[in-house]
């Protein structure tokens, strides 16, 4: 006799799965400012995963404050950034792969992604940077807004008002 749960629950699509992992992901972030989170998948495996945060053996922005320059904290590498590093640190192969990143990448990043092989990238929330989506056109790279699932970040701190 087979028992049948009394509520089944669906699957998470794969992109809904991999998008709450960044989010989870984000969660390891270091600088306040933004919590931001990156998996690289490919064929439905995790690959590598990033967060933003300083450099290794730094002190981090959550710890001694930013460091500011022109509007943005300059201490910390990307989520992305960090995601592609560890692969590279590791010997793992991401070209092909696609990036789950919880805020679409800023130029430089989107830049990193593209060269490193990255096909397609979801996005839970835009920040910042038009040009991505134009360039992603251009030599066929796949931006995907996937909205973010729900998982429950830190809330960001009051931004201050220039006096």
């Amino acid at each position: 006799m087979r028992l049948m749960p009394e509520e089944i629950r669906p699957r998470a699509a794969w992109d809904e799965y991999f998008m709450s992992i960044a989010q989870v992901v984000a969660t390891r972030s270091t600088c306040p400012r933004k919590y931001v989170g990156s998996v690289i998948v490919r064929d439905r495996t995790i690959l590598s995963t990033g967060y933003n945060g300083s450099i290794r053996g730094m002190p981090h922005c959550s710890d001694v404050g930013h460091m500011m320059e022109e509007g943005h904290c300059v201490a910390t590498i990307h989520a992305e950034a960090n995601a592609i590093i560890q692969a590279a640190k590791n010997g793992v192969l991401i070209d092909g792969g696609s990036c789950y990143v919880t805020a679409s990448p800023c130029w430089n990043c989107f830049k990193q992604l593209a060269n490193a092989g990255i096909t397609r990238i979801c996005f839970g929330e835009f920040y910042r940077d038009n040009r991505i989506f134009e360039i992603a056109a251009k030599i066929g790279i796949e931006l995907v807004h996937t909205g973010l699932p729900g998982v429950s970040l830190p809330a960001l701190p009051p931004t201050p008002t220039p006096e």
